[in-house]
Formats: structure tokens, sequence, C-alpha cells
């Protein structure tokens, strides 16, 4: 068996449809073709029933049905449980070894039993709180067609008071896959701090991605506070990245035989898809191994996370490349400044950068189609821009605008299509458009990628980083497997990857963020 990024997650997607999903599809379909919802001019209509199909293969959600609601949340309980070692092996807890017990100032100690520092296996946080009133409510997403309020439940994360492995007895191993990201150093840091707090002596790093496990001359790196106490003050990966090249029976076999325990993923989807196929792999051979992800990715396009690691600090980086859009548009003659940001399919980046800077007047995005030329196109809103205020600020996502050019159906070694650069494509369109027009343009280019991803996390990451670098260690400690650790809802969370890979998280535009990019540009709908 082999995986090559998205594509398991895109398999992973056809068999883990939701009834959410569904239905938010069904809306706009029904909206599109003037079926409405349950009212429509005035009337009432008789209870929908929608084709709802699912993971459990039970008959489809009819929401005439009163238990409609109990149903569908039986089924994201289900979904949502969290893959424990103990599906496959008979196993009993012991108390946990990892405490902050401190002396009390009067010569005493707290007692285990009033130190509260432990999860309750029962914790949950929820991950939805706005009760929408209507689908047509400003980033609505809606079960049911009069947007009933439904209760989604995520496991809590953090340390559980009974563990599941004997840590001396532990050999954990980490290893960073995809490309470079601020962060990474502060999770390996992180990880290996707190798997010491716990008593762990044997950690290892595996160099170089999943390619590590298997391409001989790439040896495991040995770990400790030591070793790692000051790689967060660096960007890129202490451990080293690379991208595909992952067989999944070799790298089991090759966590077979090094006796690896624990195995902690520090990557994005397709590197999620990975540990996901790793752990199967494992529970299908019976090997007590616990497989932990971090959710990598500045693109912030990993499923249910309010953010993902890297993403804020690539945001104020890219204030660099706009800020200097911005002086070198200003400072010539009908001067256009064009910055690309990355984001292949969700335009995060592009969205939150040009809001922060408040520089920009034009922000294009994946999500979101746009047309360049006619009336209403691009072009004729730059025309307008130099005639209002003589230069303008322009910053595009790198997977905006693939629909106009020519696809295609190369991919990369993580199995993504390789996107044609929409960056250079705009910078040419602008200068050629100008120049038959007889107006004169001076396009500034700058595409800050990898200055973007290559810098030392701040503040905001380094702590997201510490959160999610601890909860790793203490999710496999608690016997997990098969999970991976995020903030959801502002709450640290363990959720299972099967959901979190069923599709990238993309900017939805009815959203209120990207309402508010809108009113920050000034930029109309280019159709």
């Amino acid at each position: 068996m082999t995986f090559s990024g998205m594509d398991i997650a895109l398999k992973a997607s056809t068999h883990s449809s939701t009834s959410q999903q569904h239905w938010l599809h069904s809306t706009r379909y029904r909206c599109q073709y003037g079926l409405g919802s349950t009212h429509l001019n005035g009337r009432k209509r008789s209870p929908m029933v929608l084709s709802v199909r699912a993971v459990s293969g039970k008959s489809d959600l009819d929401f005439s049905d009163p238990s409609w609601k109990e149903k569908y949340q039986e089924d994201w309980n289900r979904r949502f449980s969290l893959p424990h070692i103990t599906d496959i092996y008979d196993l009993k807890p012991r108390l946990t070894t990892f405490s902050l017990k401190k002396n009390r100032t009067d010569g005493g100690s707290l007692s285990a039993d009033k130190w509260n520092g432990y999860v309750n296996k029962d914790d949950r946080a929820l991950l939805k709180v706005i009760k929408y009133a209507s689908p047509t409510s400003a980033g609505a997403e809606c079960v049911d067609p009069d947007c009933s309020w439904v209760e989604h439940w995520i496991h809590r994360a953090g340390p559980r008071k009974e563990i599941y492995y004997e840590p001396a007895e532990v050999k954990a191993a980490i290893v960073t896959c995809g490309g470079l990201c601020p962060g990474l150093n502060d999770v390996i840091r992180q990880i290996v701090f707190t798997l010491e707090i716990y008593g762990v002596k044997n950690i290892v790093g595996i160099q170089f991605g999943y390619r590590g496990f298997f391409e001989k001359g790439l040896k495991e790196m040995p770990l400790s506070r030591k070793v790692v106490e000051n790689i967060n003050l660096s960007g890129g990966s202490f451990l080293g990245v690379s991208r595909g090249g992952a067989k999944t029976s070799e790298i089991v076999d090759s966590i077979q035989a090094r006796r690896i325990d624990m195995l902690f993923v520090i990557g994005g989807n397709g590197s999620h898809a990975g540990a996901n196929a790793i752990h199967e792999e494992c529970r299908k051979r019976k090997l007590k191994v616990s497989v932990v992800a971090v959710p990598k990715t500045i693109d912030n396009d990993i499923l249910f996370m309010d953010k993902t690691f890297g993403f804020d600090t690539a945001v104020e980086e890219a204030q660099r490349a706009i800020n200097s859009a911005y002086i070198e548009a200003r400072s010539a003659y009908h001067g256009i400044g064009l910055v690309k940001l990355m984001g292949r399919s969700s335009g995060f980046i592009a969205m939150q950068a040009s809001l922060s800077s408040g520089q920009i007047d034009v922000c294009l995005i994946p999500e979101v189609s746009f047309t360049l030329d006619g009336e209403h196109g691009v072009m004729r809103h730059l025309e307008h821009l130099l005639e209002k205020k003589g230069f303008c600020v322009v910053c595009v996502a790198e997977g905006a605008g693939q629909d106009l050019l020519q696809k295609s159906n190369a991919t990369d070694a993580s199995g993504n299509v390789i996107l044609s650069d929409f960056g250079v494509h705009m910078q040419q369109k602008i200068k050629s458009h100008f120049k038959d027009i007889g107006v004169p343009a001076d396009v500034k280019y700058i595409d800050p990628t990898y200055m973007v991803r290559a810098c030392r996390a701040n503040a905001s990451d380094a702590i997201l980083c510490t959160v999610l670098g601890q909860n790793a260690v203490h999710g496999a400690f608690a016997g997990f497997s098969g999970i991976t650790s995020g903030i959801c809802n502002t709450h640290y969370a363990f959720l299972p990857i099967t959901e979190v890979i069923t599709k990238p998280k993309r900017v939805n535009p009815n959203s209120r963020m990207w309402h508010r990019c809108l009113t920050s540009t000034g930029q109309p709908d280019f159709h």
C-alpha cells in the first residue's frame, strides 16, 4: 500500500460525508433553482426529506422524524469517538507519572484529590456555539432546513489521571513532514520536554519526514531536553522535512523493527492522511503503537481547527511584503503593487493579511471566482483605482484564478496538483492590459513565499505550538491513536484524524470575515 498527499484524504472524503455537509450542498442547490426551504412565497411547505448519507450506512435522516436530532447526534458522537489501543489490546490503566504538584509554602503538599490538573475522560468541548436563526444568516452552517440547534461535542485535550504506557519502557519518535512552517521546532521541543516529564528516556527524531523510516543513510537522531533546548530560536525543522515517498508497509515495518511505541507526526492534510494510514496498519498488525498528529500548515486549511500553528506568523510576515508593495506603488506614477501569498486551495493568509494591513485594494482567493476582463473585471477596477487615487495594491493567493489558466495534471511528491503561477500571470496580464489601452502602469511584483514559511514562530504561534506539543504527548499516554491535537472554538481538543482529513478547510464566501475583508478593500464582485 502506498499513499501520496491528499489521495487518502480524498478517498476518506468519499466515504465520510456528513449530513451537515450534504445539507449545505442541498441548500445551495435548492436556492439556485428556486426550491427554497420550508417557506416559499409565504406558504409553508411540507417537511423535507433530504438524502443524507451517514457514515454508519444507516437509513437517510428524515427531518420530519421527531427523533432525527437524536439519530444525528448519535452518528456524530460515534464518528468523533477516539480510537484507543484498548480497542485491540486488553490493557489496564495505571496512575499517571505526569504531575506538577508543588510543595506548599506551609511545608505541606497538595494531595492528589485536591490537585485539579487532570482532564476527566468524559470532558467535552462544543465545536460550535452560534445558534443561527436562518440558513441565510452570514456564515450559517445548518444541519436541517430550520437551522435547529444541534450540539457538536468533541473530546477535551490534556493530561489524564490514568495512562496506558510504562514511561521507562517507551520509545517515542518524532517526524516532521511536508513543507516548512514557523513553529516546527517549538513543537518538537515541547514534545521532548513533556515526554521527559512523564519519565520517557528513549526519544528519537526521524530525519527528513517519512523518508527517514526506510531510506538508507538516514539514522535516528537521539533527542533530549539538552539537545532541543534552544531549537525554537530559529526557523525551519531541526529534524528536516521532505514530501511524499511514503510507503505505509515499509514505514510500519520500520516502526516494528525499531520497537517504537509512540509516533508523533507533525504535518498538514497529506501528512495526517499518512499518519492515519500508519495507525490503521499498526492496528491491522495488532501493534501497541500510538500514532498522534499535530496539525501544521501556514495555509490554515485543516478542518475544524480555529487555526494551525504558523498561520499567525505567516500573516504577520506577509505584512512586510504588502508594506513594500504599498511603498513601491505609492512612490511610482501609476504604481501597482502585486503580492502573491501562499494558499493552494484556501485563501486564509491572503484574506487575513489584506484585512490586517489595511493597504490592499483587491484581494483574490481560490474560493471566490472572478473575471479579469470585461466591464466588471479586475482590470477595469484597476483602471478605476489608478484614475481615483493614482496607485493600488493587489494581493493574490497562489491558488486563485486557476480556472483562468491552462490546467496541469502534474503532481508534486505529496500528490498535490502543481498549480499554474497565477502571480506571474497576473503581473503579465496587468502590464499587457495597460499597454493595450495606452495607460502607463508601473507594476512591482513581490513573491515572499519562502521568506514567510522559513522564519521563526512569533509569540502567539509559539504558545500554540507549546500547548499542541504537550497535548500530543498527553493523548499518546492516554492510549489514543489515530488522533490529532488542535484548538477548536478556543478550546484544545483531540479529534480523530479520519474526520479532519475529509476535505480542506476553506474560506466561506458568506462568512463575516470575508465580508470584513471586502469592506476593507472596497472591491466589487468581479463578474
